[in-house]
């Protein structure tokens, strides 16, 4: 097999380990073009594993952008959210991949330091060994493993509270979609959590909160003052599970996700950088 199949064999499991790093597909693809210029010019005769090695390039690549990713942060213009992608049918066949690349949880991979994250993202979501997680971080088998220990706690504490089957994650996501498209102010209040928390990500060129609304009558204001009088709603599978795809004279102008506890929509995510939606035309292959 050629240098040139060996890449595409595994490019869509590279853009997954890279997007879980970075919550950016425009930084994952950087990070791939790298990985192939690195990948064209080793000597492949010496390559026992090449889906290890690959790995561990791209591992390596992608933690250097997010040591970069944080100074750029810094200068964000309000909160900060995953690019969110349209993503093929399987995605959400594979619950615990697609619960990987939620919204929800791709925020709280952002608040561990970048080795924990690539240690985290690898073991827990890819089942990589030690020893190859070891080659990837520069660090000892044995720190790798205190990492993940440590990653794994802190991740666990901010997880959504308690587990909700993909039926009943889905019913109340096609409950809020209805009571959206329909206008029903009253079947959207008793679908919203009392505490639901808002982000909006208008990265300084659409119109956002600069921080997270709490509550839901501060929710539910925020988004009529702010809802487009002429847009189409459809529901997308995004990041593999239903999302809110809102478009005004034909491009899309939002993307809305949400995390579901409870029975309720405790966190609503909405998009409208228009940067990170520049990618919506075509579907996303995520794979483990």
């Amino acid at each position: 097999m050629s240098a040139t199949d060996s890449f595409v064999e595994h490019r869509n499991l590279l853009f997954t380990v890279a997007y879980e790093m970075l919550g950016s597909a425009a930084d994952a693809e950087d990070v791939l073009q790298e990985a192939w210029l690195r990948w064209a010019g080793v000597d492949h005769a010496d390559v026992r594993d090449e889906r290890a090695y690959l790995v561990r390039i791209t591992t390596r690549l992608a933690l250097n952008r997010m040591r970069t990713q944080a100074r750029r942060r810094e200068q964000y213009v309000g909160p900060w959210l995953p690019e969110p992608l349209l993503t093929t049918p399987d995605v959400a066949e594979d619950v615990a991949l697609a619960d990987s690349v939620s919204t929800a949880m791709l925020l709280v991979l952002e608040t561990l330091a970048p080795t924990e994250r690539a240690v985290f993202v690898l073991r827990e979501v890819f089942d990589v060994g030690y020893d190859e997680i070891a080659a990837a971080v520069d660090k000892s088998p044995a720190a790798v493993r205190q990492i993940a220990h440590r990653a794994r706690v802190h991740v666990d504490e901010r997880r959504p509270r308690g587990e909700v089957s993909v039926q009943e994650r889905d019913a109340v996501v096609a409950r809020f979609l209805g009571a959206t498209a329909t206008g029903d102010l009253q079947s959207l209040m008793d679908v919203l959590a009392p505490d639901v928390v808002l982000m909006t990500d208008g990265g300084g060129v659409k119109k956002a909160a600069l921080r997270p609304i709490l509550g839901r009558d501060k929710v539910l204001r925020f988004l009529a003052a702010v809802a487009p009088e002429d847009a189409q709603a459809d529901v997308v599978i995004v990041n593999g599970r239903p999302a809110l795809r809102l478009v005004v004279g034909g491009e899309v102008d939002a993307i809305g996700t949400m995390l579901v506890e409870d029975g309720l929509v405790t966190g609503l995510y909405l998009v409208r950088n228009p940067a990170k939606l520049a990618r919506l035309d075509a579907l996303v292959a995520l794979t483990r």
